[in-house]
């Protein structure tokens, strides 16, 4: 997964850990060191400044997402359980990172600290999304020509709705009506009944 060797993927774990308590702007190495058990200079050899941390731990938590839903798919082969598909897209996209935003006791000022380096790897791990729920409509393509979109378009507003939900939800359950209210708007675009 990534290229990374073990003691990396600790130390991206130890620096979610505190991102998630403390922030990532006041997160210094020293306190990622400490939470990975190690040294100050076995984390630079790893990683040459915090920016490097961020942008891996982006990475890994990207792929072990990617990963998770791929094995979920598996079990949802039939392309008329499209809905179930999109239910199970939209619980990792959207609703387990507002209740990890949510759980952190700094939910405000979880995200400060994100720079240009962090938003292009965001940015790239958002085209992975894309892809995923491109392929996820791909039978359903067809369809989407009859009411006038591409898969391009329709993958692109679904990844771009899930992630600005989860910024302006209410609560959790607003944010899974939501997303229930853009989960019946696709099956319609795709001619697939719509069941309350």
């Amino acid at each position: 997964m990534s290229g990374m060797n073990q003691r990396e993927i600790d130390i991206i774990e130890a620096a979610f850990r505190i991102f998630s308590r403390y922030s990532v702007q006041r997160t210094t190495m020293n306190d990622i060191a400490k939470e990975a058990g190690i040294s100050r200079q076995t984390l630079y050899n790893s990683f040459s400044n915090k920016d490097e941390v961020l942008i891996g731990t982006i990475r890994l938590h990207t792929e072990r997402t990617i990963q998770q839903i791929e094995e979920g798919l598996i079990g949802l082969a039939d392309p008329g359980d499209l809905g179930a598909k999109l239910d199970l897209l939209f619980e990792f996209i959207a609703i387990q990172p507002y209740e990890i935003i949510h759980a952190s006791p700094n939910a405000e000022s979880l995200l400060e600290g994100m720079n240009a380096a962090s938003d292009a790897e965001i940015a790239i791990s958002n085209e992975k999304f894309r892809e995923l729920i491109e392929k996820v409509l791909l039978p359903h393509a067809g369809s989407l020509e009859d009411v006038g979109l591409t898969l391009h378009q329709l993958s692109d507003m679904l990844r771009n709705y899930a992630s600005a939900v989860k910024n302006q939800a209410e609560d959790l359950a607003h944010l899974k009506e939501l997303l229930l209210s853009m989960k019946k708007i696709t099956l319609s675009c795709v001619g697939v009944e719509v069941v309350s």
